[in-house]
Formats: structure tokens, C-alpha cells, sequence
């Protein structure tokens, strides 16, 4: 019906064009009205206020409806996902699906057309979820077109509400420091939310907020089309400072007993009102026939037709390894350090190879300054803002390229959990190294020890966390978790630690090893007792290894996904000792009792780890406090033997 891939390349909307646009939004609007009152639930009113901006986009950006993932296309990011029945609408118009599938579907169990919007519907490109996320989408996407040389535009349609949230701002900085002129942001600004007009919610004061930022304005009527289409024309061919496009719009427009009523933003037409409201656009009211399609076989096959297809994946050239002598001081934040640029050396000739590094004003602290300095072009310095890095890596990730962030675990894991969640869940390929992790933080305190980081991350369902035990170890993991599609968390502690050594005092990890990940690993063999240790634990346990040698001594860096022949092996022991630096309630001695009982292959298990929070102090003297010293390790097994 429309001619995708224009671009918004012509100065002026022709008439035929507006005409094509006034219709469909008389469609779009009457099908997001029964879709609504249909599933009995969603967001109507917002939804309409917001589909002439969609219906815009969908039909005149650079996109294909035929070629859903062509790399070069404009990327389309909805921030207030809670309008999902007008972008559904509006990609129909626009020929990505069927119209009756987004109806009939929306909001039915097991269907893709969930209530907020999902990457695994055709053109959706985030599941944004919660309010404020959007911008930060942005500027992955954005980022993603400078690291890979490509002229493609992102915009980002969001709600007035949300201008509330903290991470827009955040976003909003970043965006005009690094002059993201192809980043264009549209607010759907009907001026109402949930609990009324949002100037009595929260006061805003958007113009002067966003160009205080660094960013240009342009005020239009969002229900004028050809106001609509100077704009994201002048948007488009912009190359200066990044552009908001505040669009005045009316909540539940088109209806006139739904037109500026906030009850509207979260409730639908009820079912007896619902023939009047189609009657003033013109529609007839056929609500029966998709009651009819409205069943769970219906959203089982709607599930096989829109599978969610996954990105390509960068070919990474892991390069040579680094091999840490017995006698080299070092800590595996070090480490991660140097290999971070090893890799990026031995894929400098690789014209697929799209990396983007990202700190927090701790480049010195997690070892990302060497990189920054070959790197620059590739080095992204966010400033103090924890949550929009995390997203916005997420959001590079999601595309043909590598997104990196390195940050403290405090920070990177509990302090944006949530934006971790929607990495997972929109099947991002995030890699977080974090460091200063657990009580080996030390002297910061407790409120720096991240001592919940697998607790967390293993609430979700992706998200693989990987603890190594020494410099070695850790070189040969980053080159691993950069090389392979998924999420995951390596984690780090501050101090540095010895080397691990074999027997025969040669380097465990070192030359030789290969790194399987999901294994575990034997250090020393025994009998009775084994204490299965952790990251930087290793070092403590294998002290106390040298003060009673008659214990087995293993090591587990791969928490979230133990192997079944593994926890066979640890059941073989009397008892077994679970040595770590995380909370005991959620960390890797309870993995390893949940998946012992799962399996049938059980034994007695003690919890060596953190019972309360640390103190400011040496860790050394924090592990003897918490009992987790290797002292405390000789006593435990003298007691189970």
C-alpha cells in the first residue's frame, strides 16, 4: 500500500501520500479500539494519540517490510511500549502481518502481540517494557551506525509521562556529547498519564529540559501531517546537534468521548460503546468474528509464524593467549584488561568486527584505559550513568557487533538489574565484565561488596555468570565470552591474587589449558572432604590447602550452568565444602544443592561465604571476620573428616 524505503527523501508530503495516511489512521485507529476492548485490557487512548507519528514512520522510513533485519535500515524504537496497539496497527497498514493476527491476538496467552511491545513481533526492533528505556535503545542504535560506517537514521517515539525518569536525562547527555545527529526523538505529548495531566503528576518543562541537554527542538501539531513531515524531513537530513520533535497530540484521538480523558490511557471502549466509537470512523463493528479466532490454537500458530529470528553474530578472532608466570603480580581485572586489547588486535583487519567499549568513570579502576587509548573510536566514556550504559550496550549487542561494559559489580549488576532483565529478554548479547566484586572490595565497605551478583543475574533466564580463578583463567574466559553470542557476567574481585599452580608448581591455567565452559575443575585430589571454591577464592583455598592436604580441592567458575557429571563426582564425597565470596542464601552453594536434589545425587553440603555485610577493612581481615579465611577452611574439614 505505501512505498517503504524513501527515507523521507523528498522536502514536502504529497497530497496522494497524505491522503493514503489520513485513511489508514482512520482504520488503525478503529482496529486498535477492538483490539483493546477484545482483550478487555491495554492502552487505547495513548495509542491513538500516537499512530499518525507510527503510521509515518512505518510507511515512509528506510525500511522493508519483505527484509525485516537488512542491516542498513532505519531503526524504529518504541519507548512507551504500553502503545504496542498502535505500532501493531500501523505495521499492518504497513504490510510487516496480517492486521487480523495483532486483533485477534493481542494480549492472548502464548501470542507474540503482547500487551507491550516485543522484538519478536516483524518490526519491532526492543521490547521496551518499562517507561525511560527508549532513548538509551537510541543510542545503541545509533552508536552501532557510527562503528559500522552505515548512514541508516533511529527514531525514538516516546511518551510525555516518562519524561519523569532519571534515565532520560542521562540518555539525553550522552546523546549531545557524542553528537548523534541520526538519533531523532519523538514525544507523543497529550499531556495526560494514568494519574491525570502530568504537569499535576510531576511538573516538566520539556523544551527548555532537552535543549538545556544540548539537543534541538521542533514543535508541532502531531495530528498534522505535513507538520509530522517536515519535521523528521529536517530531522533526517540533520547534522548537527540531535533533534526532539515535540508533538502536541490528543489522548484517544479520533473518538470524541475518548479525546483528552486520561481514564482512557489504560482502559478500553467497553463493549457497549464499541459499536458508537466505530461508527464515528466509519467502521462497522465486527468484534464477534475475532471472539471466534481468539483461541489457544490461535496463539500457538501465531507463535510459529512470527518466530523471533536472531541477529548475526560477529566472527571473532580470539588472538593469542597471555600466559601469567607463577612469580607475575596481578589481578584478574588485569588481565581482563589485556586480553579486552589483545582481541581487539587480532581482529583489527576484520571488517565484520564492530566492538564498542563502554565505561563509567572508572576506566583507571576496571582496566578499559589501555583500550580507550589504541582504541578511541571504539571507546565510549558515559559519565555516571550506570542505567542508560547498561541499556544502551544491551542495545549495540542486539546488533552485528559487540557490546562491552566494564564497570564495578555493585553498579553493573545490582544497581541496573532491571535494564539486565531486558537485555535478556530481548536476546541481547551483552558482555559485563565487572569488577570489585564480593567482600574483596575491602575497604570501600559494605554498601561497595557486591556479594549478590549470581543471585541476581540468575533470577533470569540468559544470563551466564563466569567467576575465574586467576589472570590465567581470566584471559582465556574474556576471549571466550567476547567470541560467543549470549549475555554474560564475568566476575572479578579487586585484589591482586596469585597464580594457581599445579603440582608441580607449574601455572594451572596457564600454557596448555583449555578453558570448557560449564566444567568443573580438579586443583588437588582427596578423599572424604572436597571444598569446591570459586574466583578469587581459589587463592584462599588453596592456602589452606598447604596447611592440611587431605581434602579434594575443585574449582568452579561457570555458576549458572552446572554440569549433571560434575555434581555426580562432588556427590561421590562424604561431605563437600562450598567456598565463595557471594551472599550463601543465593550463590553457588545453593545452585549446587538445588541441582544435587534435582538429580538424585546427594550429600551433605556446608556454605563457606558471606552471612551479613562486610565492614570497611582488608579483605584479609574481612574473610577472618565472616569466617571464610583459610584458617576457617582447616578447622571445617577437621570437623567433617
Amino acid at each position: 500500500m505505501f512505498e517503504q524505503g524513501r527515507g523521507f527523501s523528498e522536502e514536502k508530503l504529497s497530497s496522494e501520500l497524505k491522503n493514503k495516511i489520513s485513511d489508514a489512521a482512520k482504520v488503525c485507529r478503529g482496529n486498535i479500539i477492538k483490539m483493546t476492548t477484545l482483550a478487555m485490557s491495554g492502552h487505547p487512548g495513548g495509542s491513538m494519540s500516537s499512530v499518525d507519528i507510527y503510521l509515518m514512520l512505518y510507511m515512509l522510513s528506510n525500511i522493508d517490510s519483505k527484509n525485516t533485519t537488512r542491516d542498513d535500515r532505519d531503526r524504529i524504537i518504541i519507548s512507551h511500549g504500553h502503545t504496542s496497539p498502535g505500532a501493531y496497527t500501523a505495521l499492518a497498514i504497513a504490510d510487516f502481518f496480517d492486521v487480523d493476527d495483532a486483533i485477534a491476538g493481542f494480549r492472548l496467552a502464548g501470542s507474540p502481540f503482547e500487551g507491550h511491545v516485543e522484538r519478536s513481533v516483524p518490526g519491532i526492533e526492543w521490547g521496551t517494557g518499562n517507561l525511560g528505556q527508549g532513548l538509551a535503545v537510541g543510542l545503541g542504535k545509533a552508536l552501532y551506525a557510527r562503528l559500522s560506517d552505515q548512514d541508516f537514521h533511529t527514531f525514538v517515539v516516546m511518551g510525555d509521562g516518562e519524561q519523569q525518569k532519571g534515565q532520560i536525562g542521562e540518555s539525553r547527555k550522552i546523546a549531545a556529547k557524542f553528537k548523534l545527529s541520526k538519533l531523532t526523538t519523538i514525544i507523543d505529548y497529550n499531556k495526560l498519564q494514568i494519574s491525570g495531566d502530568i504537569s499535576d503528576v510531576l511538573h516538566q518543562n520539556l523544551t527548555e529540559e532537552w535543549k538545556a541537554d544540548g539537543w534541538q527542538v521542533i514543535e508541532i501539531d502531531g495530528h498534522d501531517y505535513d507538520q509530522i513531515y517536515d519535521a523528521l524531513y529536517k530531522a533526517k537530513h540533520n547534522d548537527g546537534a540531535p533533534i526532539m520533535i515535540l508533538a502536541n497530540t490528543v489522548m484517544g484521538k479520533g473518538i470524541s468521548f475518548m479525546e483528552n480523558k486520561h481514564g482512557f490511557h489504560g482502559a478500553p471502549v467497553k463493549p457497549n460503546q464499541l459499536t458508537d466509537a466505530l461508527a464515528e470512523l466509519g467502521m462497522e463493528n465486527d468484534l464477534e468474528k475475532y471472539q471466534q479466532m481468539r483461541t489457544s490454537e490461535f496463539a500457538t500458530k501465531l507463535a510459529q509464524k512470527y518466530p523471533f529470528v536472531k541477529p548475526a553474530y560477529p566472527n571473532v578472532n580470539k588472538g593469542e593467549t597471555i600466559n601469567y608466570a607463577i612469580d607475575d603480580k596481578s589481578d584478574n581485572r588485569s588481565a581482563f584488561g589485556n586480553a579486552l586489547v589483545s582481541v581487539a588486535d587480532a581482529n583489527a583487519n576484520n571488517k565484520g568486527f564492530h566492538i564498542g567499549v563502554f565505561d563509567c568513570d572508572l576506566a583507571g579502576s576496571v582496566k578499559t584505559a589501555g583500550f580507550a587509548k589504541k582504541y578511541p573510536d571504539s571507546f565510549f566514556q558515559f559519565g555516571i550513568t550506570e542505567h542508560s550504559t547498561a541499556t544502551t550496550v544491551g542495545s549495540l549487542s542486539g546488533e552485528n557487533a559487540i557490546g562491552v561494559w566494564a564497570d564495578f559489580g555493585m553498579f553493573a549488576v545490582a544497581e541496573t538489574y532491571n535494564q539486565a532483565r531486558l537485555n535478556d529478554i530481548n536476546h541481547a548479547n551483552a558482555k559485563l565484565f565487572c569488577t570489585h566484586c564480593g567482600i574483596n572490595v575491602g575497604e570501600d565497605g559494605m554498601t561497595h561488596q557486591s556479594i549478590d551478583y549470581f543471585g541476581l543475574l540468575n533470577s533470569t533466564f540468559g544470563w551466564k555468570v563466569i567467576t575465574p580463578a586467576d589472570p590465567n583463567q581470566t584471559d582465556k574466559i574474556v576471549r571466550y565470552v567476547l567470541a560467543t553470542p549470549g549475555n554474560f557476567a564475568v566476575i572479578m574481585g579487586r585484589s591482586v591474587i596469585p597464580t594457581i599452580r599445579n603440582s608441580d608448581g607449574t601455572p594451572f591455567f596457564g600454557e596448555g589449558y583449555v578453558y570448557r565452559y560449564g566444567r568443573m575443575e580438579e586443583i588437588r585430589k582427596g578423599e572424604n572432604v572436597a571444598v569446591v571454591s570459586s574466583g578469587n577464592m581459589l587463592a584462599t583455598a588453596m592456602e589452606a590447602y598447604e596447611k592440611d592436604s587431605s581434602f579434594a580441592l575443585y574449582s568452579i567458575s561457570d555458576w549458572s550452568d552446572l554440569h549433571a557429571d560434575d555434581i555426580k563426582t562432588l556427590a561421590g564425597f562424604k561431605n563437600i565444602i562450598v567456598l565463595e565470596d557471594h551472599n550463601v542464601k543465593t550463590g553457588l552453594g545453593t545452585a549446587i544443592a538445588d541441582a544435587m536434589m534435582s538429580s538424585g545425587n546427594i550429600t551433605k553440603l556446608t556454605k563457606m561465604g558471606v552471612t551479613k555485610y562486610g565492614s570497611s577493612g582488608k579483605p584479609v581481615d574481612l574473610y577472618k571476620m565472616l569466617g571464610m579465611d583459610a584458617d576457617a577452611i582447616v578447622l571445617k574439614v577437621k570437623e567433617l573428616n
